[in-house]
């Protein structure tokens, strides 16, 4: 088998050129790729940081403390991935990370042919195309979709793209008693439909997305059930003013679909009585980048989510600024340093904040 640099890989919405080791072996090519990264927070206020360990901010934990000035790096954020290419153009992926308290993780696996791609990887409801870059890993409220992977079916033919993907989303007020025993009587029915198009023209790279999915619950205790369909759609958009700026974002309605909200932290529906009551929401984020030159640049977004809620202390609003600096000295190597703003409020008026800063380092291979 011989090794050499090849590829160029795309980490966190950033073009980072990075050297990939191949390994040729008979008929197949396989792609080897990562990188090592050292992640660094200090919460001023109270501490956010969000229940896995890549230390990104998490609005679930602004609730207003005093205790404050929170310390914490770590390297699970680090990640690892295969890629290979067989007879036929046939490809397969297969990538995982160390986020979940240092144990691997599986993020993609999947295989693509001929248009077709099976196995898990990012939802076809989602666009990076108008994301700003950020060092934290969830990022900012209000991205375009779905900003994971789940296991689908997908065809792609040009700049669209259809799928049947794992539904995901939650339904409140559906959880039982019985025998002493919690348990869910929500269940899903039908996977999710999407339907996704990009494209570009000169300066403007565009996005637009549709989602169709059910959300259900059977009681056989009371022998009640609902069903009550979900929906959502996205447009997200980047505009490169020049050579130097860039302007970008997004804009995402959902209804009974708020898994599809990104970092909205809502059910889907909850039960009123006997029947299924669909929430909606909406997020938009937007964002610019600076190139310095030399490999540096500033970038700033602002990105919220609002639900329409129907008590007073229910949380309606999230939003978080993210502000940062990043230097690439080598094509393979990036720092930065990035100072974030988390909020939230409920249909009250009532609201909660907290700021926090970030250093990551992160070498690519």
């Amino acid at each position: 088998m011989a090794i050499r640099a090849t590829a160029a890989m795309t980490v966190l919405g950033l073009a980072s050129q990075a050297q990939a080791f191949e390994i040729q072996a008979g008929d197949v090519n396989a792609d080897i790729y990562g990188y090592a990264r050292l992640t660094a927070t200090y919460d001023i206020n109270e501490k956010i940081t969000g229940d896995n360990s890549t230390l990104a901010g998490d609005f679930g934990k602004v609730s207003g403390s005093d205790n404050e000035g929170h310390f914490d790096a770590s390297a699970t954020q680090s990640r690892i991935g295969v890629k290979a290419s067989l007879p036929q153009d046939f490809k397969i992926t297969v990538e995982g990370d160390f986020a979940s308290g240092g144990n691997f993780r599986l993020r993609h696996a999947f295989g693509e042919y001929n248009g077709i791609l099976a196995g898990q990887t990012w939802s076809n409801y989602n666009s990076f195309t108008g994301n700003t870059p950020t060092l934290d890993f969830n990022g900012s409220a209000g991205w375009a979709g779905y900003q994971l992977r789940t296991a689908q079916l997908r065809y792609t033919t040009g700049g669209l793209s259809v799928s049947v993907e794992d539904p995901k989303g939650s339904l409140d007020g559906t959880t039982i008693v019985v025998n002493g025993d919690e348990v869910d009587t929500d269940k899903d029915t039908m996977p999710a439909f999407t339907a996704r198009y990009e494209g570009s023209a000169d300066a403007l790279s565009f996005a637009v997305a549709g989602l169709l999915k059910q959300n259900a619950y059977e009681n056989e205790v009371n022998d009640t059930d609902d069903t009550a369909m979900g929906y959502g759609m996205f447009g997200a958009a980047k505009f490169k003013a020049s050579d130097m700026v860039s302007i970008q974002g997004a804009l995402n309605y959902t209804d009974g679909a708020n898994a599809y909200l990104y970092q909205s932290g809502s059910a889907d529906a909850y039960l009123d009585g006997e029947d299924l009551e669909t929430i909606s929401g909406y997020g938009a984020s937007i964002g610019t980048s600076l190139s310095l030159g030399n490999g540096r640049s500033v970038n700033l977004t602002y990105g919220m989510v609002e639900l329409d809620v129907e008590n007073d202390g229910d949380e309606e609003t999230r939003s978080n600024i993210i502000a940062n600096y990043m230097w690439t000295p080598v094509k393979s190597v990036m720092m930065g340093v990035e100072y974030q703003y988390w909020k939230t409020e409920t249909k009250g008026g009532d609201s909660e904040d907290a700021n926090r800063l970030m250093f990551a380092a992160q070498y690519n291979f």
